[in-house]
């Protein structure tokens, strides 16, 4: 039997490479947006702090300071749709993405302005937004 093999917890059956690191990386995000975001003073985040949560978080770059993805749809009104969703993370963790809102596209932009930086709050809502595109069904 192959060693980086695993059975799957759900049917029984062998995973193959490529899903057993699907399902690393899902943990990953998963644990992220579990999480919630809290004050935030001091410091940014270091290069290899930033590199480590990016991994988790595909699709997003680093730009100047902040972290950003563009989301699209099918349809404007569902783009407006997402964004409310993503308003309400917003105002659950106390961590407010610009947003920016196209035809059938949306871009987040996060960074931390306690921090003039990165912080754990902008990947976490990163993380949540990631999760609730994925779940809406939107895309």
């Amino acid at each position: 039997m192959n060693s980086r093999r695993t059975c799957s917890p759900t049917v029984g059956r062998l995973l193959l490479p490529v899903e057993i690191a699907f399902t690393r990386f899902m943990s990953t995000l998963e644990q992220l947006a579990a999480k919630s975001s809290i004050e935030r003073k001091g410091s940014p985040m270091t290069r290899e702090e930033v590199g480590q949560y990016m991994r988790s978080l595909p699709g997003w770059n680093l730009v100047d300071g902040s972290i950003e993805k563009e989301f699209r749809f099918t349809s404007y009104l569902d783009g407006l749709a997402f964004a409310n969703e993503i308003g309400k993370i917003a105002e659950e963790q106390d961590h407010h993405p610009d947003i920016v809102i196209k035809w059938r596209r949306v871009k987040l932009t996060l960074s931390t302005h306690s921090v003039k930086g990165l912080s754990e709050n902008d990947f976490i809502v990163a993380a949540k937004s990631e999760l609730k595109y994925r779940e809406s069904g939107l895309g």
